[in-house]
C-alpha cells in the first residue's frame, strides 16, 4: 500500500536505506500567495507591537491560528494556506538568499 508519498510499505531497515522524495507543487506564475501572506501577517504583527518570528514560529510548530493576529484580518489569511506550504517558502527564501550572497562573494 503506498502513502500520499508514493512510498509504500517495507521494513525500517528498509525505509532507512532509502530517500523519500517530498512532492511540491511548482510554483504559479505571477504571485507567489505564500509569500505575500508571510509578508502581511509579519507587517500586521509587527504594528501590534508583537515579535513577528515568535508568532509565527509559534503558529508553524502548534497550528494554533491565536499565535497570529487578527489586525487587518490576518488570522483569517494565514488559515488560507497550509502551513507546510508557509514552511516551503521560508525554505526556498533562505536557501535562495544563501545562494546569492555565495555566488557574490
Amino acid at each position: 500500500m503506498e502513502n500520499k508519498y508514493g512510498q509504500g510499505g517495507g521494513t525500517m531497515d528498509e525505509k532507512m536505506e532509502h530517500t523519500v522524495s517530498f512532492p511540491i507543487k511548482k510554483e504559479e506564475e505571477g504571485v507567489n500567495e505564500a509569500r505575500r501572506i508571510i509578508l502581511e501577517v509579519y507587517q500586521a504583527l509587527k504594528e501590534k507591537g508583537y515579535n513577528p518570528l515568535n508568532q509565527m514560529v509559534g503558529y508553524l510548530l502548534s497550528g494554533e491560528p491565536a499565535y497570529i493576529t487578527s489586525h487587518k484580518n490576518v488570522r483569517s489569511l494565514i488559515k488560507k494556506v497550509e502551513r507546510d506550504e508557509l514552511i516551503e517558502e521560508l525554505v526556498r527564501s533562505y536557501i535562495q538568499k544563501s545562494d546569492r550572497q555565495n555566488n557574490d562573494g
